[in-house]
């Protein structure tokens, strides 16, 4: 009895992942390959990531300026780098800096979507913090969780 009650509820947890789009197979989703010139990203388009990951626990402790670079960081990992690829930022504090890993791109309905993870060192010891976004149509990044 204990299995089936695992296998149903391993089966619904699944489930809760697939799509029902109608646009016959998709395809597979690439990141843009260029950031903007500069390396700055627009407010309008980081204000949309809600705070990202670094808004949370993981950011508490740095000054707004280290959680904009930071979430700026979440951005650019998931707009242009390939899956696993790293973006880093550095804090006006030497001892505060972060590192961002976007993982493979994947598709719901019509929205392209990333699970990443942000990792924040403050005085040497970093806290990690996983989440998923999903891109909007203006290009700007919604995190779902």
């Amino acid at each position: 009895m204990k299995i089936r009650v695992a296998l149903v509820s391993a089966l619904l947890a699944v489930s809760g992942c697939t799509t029902l789009g109608r646009g016959g197979p998709t395809s597979p989703v690439t990141p843009v390959s260029t950031p903007p010139a500069g390396g700055k990203v627009s407010t309008s388009i980081v204000s949309a990531m809600n705070g990202g990951l670094i808004g949370g626990s993981i950011g508490s402790g740095l000054s707004d300026a280290e959680k904009r670079k930071g979430l700026e960081a979440e951005y650019k990992a998931l707009e242009y780098n390939t899956s696993g690829q790293k973006v880093t930022w550095k804090g006006d504090n030497a001892s505060h800096y972060g590192e961002v890993v976007a993982a493979q791109p994947y598709r719901v309905g019509s929205q392209d979507c990333r699970q990443y993870t942000h990792t924040v060192f403050t005085g040497g010891a970093g806290v990690t913090a996983r989440g998923t976004a999903c891109r909007n149509a203006d290009g700007s990044w919604t995190p779902l969780t």
